[in-house]
């Protein structure tokens, strides 16, 4: 997962666990078992990031007994094809964070998409940093809050890691979805999530928030 966003930042500043079992795979569509076994390899990943010292943003002392984040239960429900729409038009700006920081943004894009009978839009981002260096070229940043926030997630909401599509369709996979490491660390600088991109429903799905002690 690519959290660079925030590791660039730290950089230029100085749950109980779960197991999912799988139902007899006759009885389940490839593509839904696919989609499962991709959410479990995220929240494994993450949680091998946060246990090593050298990717982790938790202090030690939170770190030395750490098992896992809290995770909602896997929901392909929360697994959308979007709508596509890129903004080459757009002029880039200074987005703000929870320090004293900004950082050079663009809106790449605009995703549109259907969840639970609704339809919604955000604006998704291009850090003008990252762009310069070569493996994070098709890398774009998705931050979003919604009706969880506060109470079952992080109150200053959740990102979402996605790659330029080819077409003008993209995969969004709320399962995906983290919190800033500021939720975990003070001295991370991360950006605040827009007011166009603060959603009016809630997303019972990825990390939720961290309980610490």
């Amino acid at each position: 997962m690519k959290q660079l966003f925030l590791v660039l930042f730290l950089l230029s500043l100085g749950c109980k666990e779960k197991r999912y079992h799988d139902q007899e795979q006759n009885n389940v569509p490839k593509h839904v078992s696919g989609a499962m076994e991709d959410i479990m390899q995220f929240q494994k990943k993450m949680n091998m990031e946060f246990k090593d010292p050298e990717t982790s943003p938790l202090p030690d002392r939170y770190r030395k007994d750490f098992t896992t984040l809290d995770f909602f239960e896997p929901d392909t429900s929360y697994r959308v094809m979007a709508k596509f729409t890129r903004t080459p038009e757009a002029i880039p700006f200074m987005m703000p964070t929870t320090t004293e920081r900004q950082t050079e943004e663009v809106v790449f894009g605009i995703i549109s998409f259907t969840l639970h009978g609704r339809t919604h839009k955000l604006e998704v981002y291009q850090n003008q940093e990252l762009r310069q260096q070569e493996k994070y070229r098709d890398y774009l940043f998705l931050p979003f809050a919604d009706l969880t926030n506060g109470e079952e997630t992080y109150g200053g909401g959740r990102y979402l890691d996605l790659t330029i599509p080819q077409g003008d369709t993209i995969l969004l996979d709320f399962n995906k979805s983290y919190n800033p490491y500021c939720a975990y660390n003070p001295k991370y600088s991360c950006p605040l999530v827009p007011k166009q991109n603060r959603l009016d429903i809630a997303i019972a799905a990825g990390v939720k928030a961290f309980k610490k002690g």
